[in-house]
């Protein structure tokens, strides 16, 4: 019998398609990296999943971070070798260059203070935590060693 965790009954949930939530991966804000203008750290992370650059380019011009999602989530396409091993790296890029460019979700994600940070999914159980709890949390691990590296500074 699963037992219930008492650690998340005071997290901060998010989900990373809520536009809403400063802790999103959809929401527009651009941002400059590798020579590209990103409209969201979504852009960023599913354009880097795919060897075909024809295919990459169609995601950094998507017009929404869900679009760029669908886009980057086709099964049919041939991804980078070793991909599995770089998402958090391409996520990580992609959010702490957000925290750099946009004072106010510095701010929002220091004002979290110590909080355990959770994505919400209940069917990804790699960035999210999943419908029994159990997933990795990786999305929310990634914006907590970006905060602690953020209040170390």
């Amino acid at each position: 019998m699963l037992e219930h965790d008492l650690t998340l009954e005071n997290a901060i949930r998010f989900s990373r398609f809520d536009e809403t939530s400063f802790l999103s991966t959809i929401v527009p804000r651009p941002f400059e990296l590798e020579e590209y203008t990103w409209s969201t750290p979504e852009h960023y992370y599913q354009a880097h999943k795919f060897e075909d650059m024809p295919y990459a380019q169609a995601i950094l011009a998507a017009a929404t971070g869900r679009e760029a999602f669908d886009l980057g989530s086709k099964r049919f396409k041939r991804k980078v070798q070793g991909w599995k091993d770089k998402r958090r790296v391409w996520m990580t890029r992609a959010l702490y260059r957000t925290t750099a460019e946009y004072p106010d979700i510095k701010k929002a994600l220091l004002e979290t203070e110590d909080a355990l940070l959770i994505e919400t999914s209940l069917y990804d159980h790699f960035w999210g935590i999943g419908r029994d709890q159990r997933g990795e949390n990786t999305l929310g691990k990634v914006w907590m060693d970006i905060r602690q590296k953020i209040q170390s500074a």
